[in-house]
């Protein structure tokens, strides 16, 4: 359930990113940075996650690297692919 609650934080915090790209640009001439600047971040946030996951509940490295990669990929594959859209 944690997994889930995480990569739905991570397409809600994609969105606010799509927001902040669009209402700081004129067209879609930030959008690309933004969808970067979002993958740069949720990087550090899934990390992040991943360290709580060690340090504080107890599992292994082994255990969590699977974890990691899934909550990472999701929202960075759809940030991927809105960057290749928005990219043309």
């Amino acid at each position: 359930m944690h997994v889930l609650l995480v990569i739905g934080g991570g397409v809600l915090l994609l969105g606010v990113f799509l927001l902040f790209g669009r209402l700081w640009s004129v067209g879609n001439s930030l959008m690309p940075a933004a969808m970067l600047a979002f993958i740069a971040t949720w990087l550090l946030v899934a990390v992040a996650n991943m360290w709580v996951g060690v340090s504080r509940a107890g599992y292994a490295v082994r255990e969590e690297l699977p974890i990691l990669l899934l909550v990472f990929a999701v929202p960075a594959l759809l940030a991927g692919l809105l960057y290749w859209r928005l990219a043309r």
